[in-house]
């Protein structure tokens, strides 16, 4: 039972999370489109679909490649990530790279990285995808080569820069049980 309430609080979380986002940058989440010229009150096209997935999917593979500049190339420069377990926000792309990428940090490989695209909707500027990911790595540190793995979700904001492309906006996630080997 408690299992079920946790779901269910963290579904409607996630729902009212969604809506406040929509809410707080002007963009209608249940509107019926009107015939303006305004993109906020459209669907997204289906290529706006498939670049949101091939951002999502350049993601992936620059973290299998451990190309710290590929991984950030998917973001804006105005960024936010909301870690697991209510860390606390890393704000913009210099605080990415840092959080991610410190150098002098511990030798860390990302050596899978498999990511689902469950569900994405919004409109022509502004959209979400979500899903689930299973990640494994290895960290090296004071001689020692430890491989860790664990599943999660995720919810991108995508945002749809000037030139057409798509790009990470915030990145949230939570990780279900990490297992060391």
């Amino acid at each position: 039972m408690e299992g079920v309430l946790v779901k269910t609080t963290s579904s409607l979380l996630l729902v009212s999370m969604i809506v406040m986002l929509f809410s707080f940058t002007g963009i209608p989440a249940c509107a019926a489109p009107q015939n303006s010229g305004d993109v906020s009150n459209r669907d997204l096209t289906p290529n706006d679909e498939h670049a949101i997935k091939a951002t999502i999917e350049a993601y992936r593979t620059a973290w299998l490649a451990n190309d710290a500049k590929r991984v950030l190339a998917t973001f804006t420069d105005d960024a936010v990530l909301l870690p697991a377990q209510g860390s606390p926000a890393v704000v913009g792309i210099a605080a990415i790279e840092k959080y991610w990428f410190t150098p002098g940090g511990p030798s860390t490989t990302v050596t899978q990285l498999d990511i689902t695209v469950d569900q994405v909707d919004g409109n022509p500027t502004l959209a979400f995808a979500r899903g689930l990911d299973n990640v494994g790595w290895t960290v090296s540190e004071h001689g020692t080569t430890r491989k860790r793995f664990h599943p999660g979700t995720y919810l991108n904001v995508m945002k749809r820069l000037p030139d057409g492309s798509w790009r990470i906006q915030v990145h949230m996630w939570d990780n279900g049980p990490e297992r060391v080997e």
